[in-house]
């Protein structure tokens, strides 16, 4: 992996496949890239090659126009070095998750290595409104993250999840309104229009700011993309406490079920019920409702959508109805997969919190200096939404932040699931992050829900009193950086860098890992190109 004199002419090859895929992808026009790709061949340097490639970036697709920063080699090469202190091992569980700590662009170079089409979910809250980075994050629009910056920042990442998504997997992603256009755009170009499957509306506060000047904001959106389009793709609503199955009526707590014979109205107790051919509700402990008003204990009256043509062909072909009297709803499941199509709106009624919720949540895991985290129930309900019945999925988070991700995908493994989650977080200084906020925050969550105690073994926190730990092994990545050029014996490339990280045996001779090194490390010595405002940011974020 060392430079010899072909390294310009290799770079320039790298510059001209690049166009010749632009022009493939049909973002640029066959007579454009001609002519990047021929005064790219006559450059004179490749500083002034990469500026001459630049030139064919500027997007005008879709309503979209933002200046990416392009992918430069560099002579580091980036990679996984496991933090022994953070990481912790459950003897009683197989499965084991990953927590990886420093630039989340590197990150994903390094995890192609490793699961290339093998995500199944992710999941993104990328830093489009406030972070911890205090005064350089008030919005987009007075900070040093322009929108510019953020398409460009978004773009690299999102080429490199795409390549992560196995071919049924589906993306995630929320937003703002002020930037949910501009990012929908790019997620048309990257995964394109086909592969859209809605934009979900998240009650993200059931108390906005009264004192408003102008409209009081109560959602958030969540983009939602698969990798593939399939007309078979099932999407159908999890949810959190019992009946994977998706919500049948309006939340409303009185109101009558149309049969053929009339209106009926049914207060009846929880539980799950099916209809026999008479038309009577009957318990699945053979307590039987006939129609009409039932003697047992109120517990609920709802309304359903339905009319009675459609909920009888419901019937008739195997639906239960779940009654659920403490929410006012009634949810319904199939023997098998159903294919109730779940609705954009995401609030209370499908149990899914707000930001409150998520500051409750860290409050009680003894965290807090997130103002905009995300509810742990926000993040369940859109991974089961994807694969509601599939326990081993793996879930990738590469803005993990406070690590809410991670404790989704914890609790929808009680009592017995095998879904893995694989985190990403820079390690941002803040005045209530000190250490940064992977250190500070991020894997002190995951130790403390995992196994019950921090990493000091203190468990003065509030949520232990109430939950059982979930168990399972973390391993912890830190990403370090060798360079290519480095000869001295034991700080090669080839000495530094573990295969077993990369879910790899020990190599048994020196040629394999020599081979396997140069196969694969390639992609991770490239960087995307910075501007001063992404370093007035970083220097900001260290002092």
């Amino acid at each position: 992996m060392t430079k010899n004199n072909g390294t310009m002419n290799k770079s320039i090859e790298d510059l001209i496949r690049e166009i010749d895929r632009r022009v493939e992808d049909k973002v640029l026009q066959t007579s454009e890239g001609e002519l990047l790709k021929k005064l790219i061949s006559n450059a004179d340097n490749f500083d002034e090659a990469m500026n001459i490639a630049r030139m064919g970036t500027v997007y005008k697709r879709t309503g979209l126009h933002f200046t990416p920063r392009i992918e430069k080699p560099t002579d580091k090469i980036s990679y996984f070095k496991k933090n022994d202190a953070l990481s912790f091992k459950d003897e009683n569980s197989k499965v084991t998750h990953k927590l990886i700590i420093g630039e989340n662009y590197d990150a994903l170079c390094n995890l192609l290595i490793q699961y290339r089409n093998g995500i199944d979910v992710i999941y993104i809250d990328p830093p489009y409104a406030k972070d911890s980075m205090g005064e350089f994050a008030k919005t987009n629009y007075e900070n040093a993250i322009t929108r510019d910056n953020l398409l460009s920042m978004m773009y690299s990442r999102l080429l490199l999840a795409k390549q992560l998504l196995s071919d049924e997997g589906v993306i995630f992603c929320s937003i703002d309104d002020r930037n949910q256009a501009y990012l929908k755009c790019l997620f048309d170009d990257v995964f394109t229009e086909k592969n859209f499957v809605s934009t979900f509306m998240w009650k993200k506060t059931e108390t906005p700011p009264s004192l408003s000047n102008k409209v009081r904001k109560k959602l958030e959106y969540v983009l939602c993309y698969t990798k593939k389009y399939s007309s078979k793709r099932i999407f159908a609503q999890g949810y959190i406490d019992g009946g994977d199955a998706p919500l049948l009526n309006n939340g409303n707590p009185l109101g009558v079920l149309e049969f053929p014979q009339g209106s009926v109205r049914f207060n009846i107790p929880d539980g799950v019920y099916h209809y026999d051919e008479n038309h009577s509700i009957k318990l699945l402990d053979d307590v039987t409702v006939e129609d009409g008003v039932n003697t047992s204990p109120l517990k609920a009256e709802a309304h359903f959508k339905w009319g009675s043509d459609n909920l009888k062909s419901e019937i008739d072909n195997g639906t239960y109805f779940l009654i659920k009297s403490s929410q006012f709803s009634i949810r319904y499941q199939k023997s098998g997969l159903t294919t109730k199509k779940p609705s954009n709106l995401i609030d209370s009624d499908v149990n899914v919190g707000t930001n409150e919720t998520a500051n409750k949540e860290l409050e009680k895991i003894g965290l807090d200096g997130f103002d905009y985290a995300k509810p742990v129930s926000l993040i369940e309900f859109l991974s089961k939404m994807g694969f509601w019945e599939d326990d081993e999925i793996t879930v990738l988070d590469f803005f993990a932040g406070s690590g809410t991700t991670g404790h989704a995908v914890l609790n929808m493994n009680k009592p017995k699931g095998n879904r893995t989650f694989i985190l990403c977080q820079n390690n941002e200084v803040s005045e209530t992050s000190p250490n940064g906020i992977a250190y500070d925050v991020t894997s002190k969550r995951l130790k403390r829900i995992m196994t019950g105690e921090c990493y000091d073994g203190s468990t003065d926190f509030e949520w232990i009193k109430d939950n059982k730990p979930y168990g399972g092994s973390l391993d912890v990545y830190e990403i370090d950086y060798v360079a290519d050029t480095e000869y001295e014996v034991g700080k090669t490339a080839f000495d530094v860098i573990d295969e077993t990280l990369y879910g790899k045996e020990k190599f048994s001779t020196v040629k394999e890992k020599v081979d396997w090194i140069c196969q694969n490390f390639q992609t991770t010595q490239k960087q995307v190109e910075k501007d001063q405002e992404w370093e007035v940011r970083e220097r900001g974020a260290a002092e």
